[in-house]
């Protein structure tokens, strides 16, 4: 295929995938609860790291965390009524339990108290910002592009706030261009982008997402992580054929 037939097929998928339905198969229906900017902030945080697995099983605890935190994200890290979780073994979600939480709850309360919003962490530099975020948490869970991972979720935390579709992702952030924005790898994502682009190379790496963010800048220069809807969704409907 050429570009235009790449592109015509992709801009295709994503009126089809980012739709309203979309919210509600998806984590992003938890920082979109909520209309300040901290509690979204927070709430896309505490989410996009258990935006890991099975939707049903990821939807399932990231419900029961924002109950653990009466729906109110913000409160709940000021107040540090974080400091319960302690626990090294009790699971919250997966391989992540609750001293993991602890780490980035206290990272927030930290950074809350002297900033008003995460956005100041990526106006530079998003690959900086995520390094940056990474430090902040010292979470296994939330890692620095410097380990080579492609940071999917992350990535796709900044996807929601920086995007502003008017359908599904929220754009509260302002002062960075979704131009700037990576791709979020994962296997669909993965998947897919190997049959458009055969000569990826190998792995699932930083280099990876970078690229096929480059070639899907490409297609569209001012927001090329829109096809993630395309790439993301179609991969996971048809997953089971490849």
């Amino acid at each position: 295929m050429n570009q235009k037939e790449i592109k015509e097929i992709l801009d295709e998928l994503v009126e089809h995938y980012n739709t309203p339905e979309f919210i509600t198969r998806d984590p992003i229906q938890f920082p979109r609860q909520f209309t300040g900017l901290q509690d979204i902030e927070i709430s896309a945080v505490l989410t996009s790291i258990l935006a890991w697995g099975k939707r049903s099983m990821v939807l399932r605890n990231a419900d029961r965390l924002h109950t653990q935190m009466n729906y109110q994200p913000y409160y709940f890290i000021m107040n540090k009524e974080w400091q319960r979780f302690h626990d090294s073994r009790k699971n919250i979600h997966r391989t992540i339990f609750e001293e993991e939480i602890w780490k980035v709850c206290n990272g927030l309360y930290t950074f809350y108290s002297e900033n008003n919003s995460l956005e100041s962490l990526f106006t530079k530099d998003i690959l900086e910002g995520i390094d940056q975020l990474s430090r902040l948490f010292n979470c296994r869970h939330l890692v620095s592009p410097q380990s080579k991972s492609p940071c999917k979720r992350t990535n796709m935390m900044l996807r929601w706030l920086v995007r502003n579709d008017g359908i599904v992702d929220m754009g509260v952030w302002k002062k960075i261009s979704p131009s700037r924005l990576i791709i979020p790898l994962d296997v669909h994502v993965s998947r897919i982008s190997r049959l458009i682009w055969p000569t990826l190379p190998k792995g699932d790496k930083l280099k990876t997402a970078l690229l096929i963010t480059h070639y899907l800048a490409e297609l569209c220069p001012e927001d090329p992580c829109k096809y993630d809807f395309a790439l993301f969704g179609f991969g996971e409907e048809v997953g089971k054929t490849f």
